[in-house]
């Protein structure tokens, strides 16, 4: 067994033992045994043991406080794939909750670019595995994160692809289910290998922009917990967060690269007992610094299409420095780092959260019936399921969940077909705009009809993101030019 990174099950156990019962550590280390045994003489590119790949990917689950039950089905998830023994075997010493998470691992396969329509099959395998049960995902995020750190010892092609892939795919997908410390992770160990000048002009970037800044910023923060404290609100935690380095170049490249227009480098996280409290807070910020023009972003009365809940606000600090605060309750902490794996996250007092239902997971498997099977364009899927989400609201109020870069004409289709072919204009939050306008986050979005309007304009499909407005406008067309050829063509 290794003991390179001190990832041994020893250490596996003590992290368990701080949160799990002492029947949890036993299956824990019986499903170590087991998965050693069955990987004995297996070695990894790097001239490691096999092991040390599931122990690995089941420590970064621990590090999350994950359900045991989890990093048990992760240290057996190579099992059947790589070894003799089987899933029935599994499943017969462990249990079918196990064996039924290792199952939906060994479905997967090895997911790799071999050709567009395999890969759009093997991606509707991950959708299915993952409306099935999402635990599936958790454990493959984790499987991919020790992939990533443990690249170098593969050829650089082999690192090109794996690294793309989970930066197009898994690190959407980890973002689609609120799980920001896992996309996060994706995120920035794929980017060095894909991207590797951006990834050290970046970084070059970063680093000068935050050297010698630590103690003014340390100073801040202080400043903002005794004021919170002295105003009676208990603050549970307050620390600094350095923006992570792929999100950085995201920014960067919206931002013309202008590394003075980013103001939320570093990100000062109050966390406090309630919601009445993140607002007293963000009160008690402004009244000892001055908040930035447009910078207040309230998620908590409305929450990211991921479910992400905070209140954000960027003010002018000492020496005239720029700071971003983020204010939030434990469990919107909670769930802003761990998203969907937040319930099955155990806290402090090693209880779990209360399981809730997450609505993009039930959605996926109406998504893969619907649309996925009839898919041949990778890009599509990126953009209707994998990009940054953005919500815009009905004058009613309704959320509309939308890629970003969507149009009015996206937004109608997604109300109904009708609304689509027959759109004529729309105003955004009371503003006549073109049918072209991109939407942003929040918008009040109305669409104007015209009963009488037959089909919808061809030129629209040059500027709709979706997959839903453009296959409308396609079929729409489709049957205009058929009812046509009906009219001319002689009758038999």
């Amino acid at each position: 067994m290794s003991k390179k990174n001190n990832q041994t099950i020893e250490l596996l156990l003590k992290k368990l033992k701080k949160y799990a019962s002492n029947d949890d550590l036993e299956i824990i280390e019986l499903a170590y045994d087991f998965a050693d045994t069955a990987h004995k003489g297996q070695i990894r590119k790097s001239g490691e043991p096999y092991i040390t790949h599931p122990l690995a990917a089941a420590h970064i689950l621990a590090n999350m406080r994950i359900d045991p039950v989890v990093i048990a089905a992760t240290l057996l998830h190579d099992v059947p794939e790589d070894t003799e023994t089987t899933l029935q075997e599994i499943e017969k010493n462990f249990g079918t909750e196990i064996a039924s998470m290792v199952k939906g691992i060994t479905k997967l396969g090895k997911l790799k670019y071999r050709g567009v329509e395999r890969y759009i099959e093997n991606l509707r395998k991950m959708f299915v595995a993952m409306a099935e049960d999402v635990r599936v995902m958790i454990i493959k995020f984790a499987d991919r994160i020790h992939n990533l750190r443990t690249l170098d010892s593969l050829p650089p092609q082999k690192q090109y692809r794996i690294a793309l892939e989970s930066l197009e795919i898994y690190a959407p997908i980890a973002n689609r289910l609120g799980m920001n410390e896992m996309k996060g992770k994706l995120e920035d160990l794929s980017f060095k290998y894909v991207y590797p000048k951006e990834y050290s002009r970046v970084k070059k970037i970063r680093d000068e922009k935050l050297r010698g800044k630590e103690i003014l910023l340390k100073k801040i923060q202080k400043n903002a917990e005794n004021e919170i404290k002295d105003a009676g609100i208990d603050v549970i935690d307050i620390h600094g967060r350095n923006k992570r380095l792929f999100s950085l170049y995201k920014k960067l490249l919206r931002k013309d690269n202008q590394a003075a227009k980013i103001y939320d480098l570093v990100a000062i996280r109050v966390i406090v007992p309630t919601i009445a409290d993140c607002y007293a807070s963000i009160g008690i910020i402004h009244k000892i610094w001055r908040p930035l023009k447009g910078r207040i972003k309230d998620y908590i009365s409305q929450p990211k299409p991921n479910g992400y809940k905070s209140l954000h606000t960027t003010v002018f600090g000492e020496s005239g420095e720029i700071v971003e605060f983020q204010i939030r309750t434990p469990e919107m902490h909670e769930e802003a780092e761990y998203g969907v794996a937040a319930h099955w996250h155990y806290d402090e007092n090693g209880s779990r959260l209360p399981s809730k239902e997450v609505k993009w997971v039930k959605e996926l498997a109406e998504v893969q019936k619907e649309i996925l099977s009839k898919l041949s364009d990778l890009e599509e899927i990126k953009i209707d399921f994998l990009q940054t989400r953005i919500f815009v609201f009905t004058p009613k109020g309704d959320v509309i969940d939308l890629p970003e870069g969507a149009t009015p004409v996206d937004f109608a289709y997604h109300i109904h077909t009708d609304i689509g072919n027959k759109c004529n204009g729309a105003m955004i939050n009371e503003k006549m705009v073109s049918l072209n306008t991109e939407l942003k986050n929040g918008d009040v979005v109305e669409i104007i009809v015209d009963k009488n309007r037959k089909n919808p304009s061809v030129d629209w499909l040059k500027f709709t993101k979706t997959h839903t407005a453009r296959s409308r406008i396609k079929a729409a067309q489709k049957s205009k030019l058929t009812g046509w050829l009906k009219s001319v063509l002689p009758k038999s």
